[in-house]
């Protein structure tokens, strides 16, 4: 699997070509931030519509697939509810990226964009949620590339945990 970074920016969303845009929000996290909130801007308040009707709550486990054509470049947009934030911590993030990746692999999504649990908020911070994602999608085969909505900053210190682990995983390999 090839993971990629993009900066939580639409011009740069616009730019890539995945078959699905995974988006996580907490039920109690009104308006939408991080990812979220930019492709509610980008499809004129359709998410927030959906949560004023009450189709979309943000209930932990909640998995809603929503119409993302024409006005963004992914076949599928999927969201993923959290529960509250009060409730949120690594256990909640791991069982969530599972919750996505599974999602995904169902969906047979083989390219996808992903915004992590609680990384809008800055609940986890950027390594430990790289650690934690790297570990949750290790014996995944079904994806080719994820990419990966985080803003540069992010990134700069999420590439040094990315590098540690693909050393890693080639140290395995020459060694098995």
């Amino acid at each position: 699997m090839e993971l990629r970074f993009v900066a939580p920016d639409l011009r740069a969303l616009d730019g890539l070509r995945s078959e699905a845009l995974a988006l996580p929000f907490f039920q109690d996290e009104r308006p939408l931030r991080g990812a979220a909130g930019l492709v509610d801007w980008r499809l004129c308040g359709r998410l927030s519509r959906l949560l004023v009707r009450g189709r979309v709550r943000g209930a932990l486990g909640e998995r809603v697939l929503v119409p993302a054509r024409p006005r963004l470049a992914f076949e599928k947009l999927f969201l993923f509810g959290l529960g509250p934030r009060a409730a949120f911590d690594e256990t909640a993030f791991v069982a969530s990226v599972d919750d996505v990746l599974d999602t995904l692999e169902k969906a047979r999504a083989r390219t996808a964009v992903i915004a992590l649990p609680g990384r809008s908020l800055e609940l986890v911070g950027p390594e430990r949620a790289l650690e934690l994602f790297l570990s949750a999608a290790r014996d995944r085969t079904e994806h080719d590339e994820l990419t990966l909505i985080e803003p540069l900053d992010a990134q700069r210190s999420m590439i040094p945990v990315l590098e540690r682990a693909r050393r890693k995983a080639r140290a395995l390999e020459g060694g098995a």
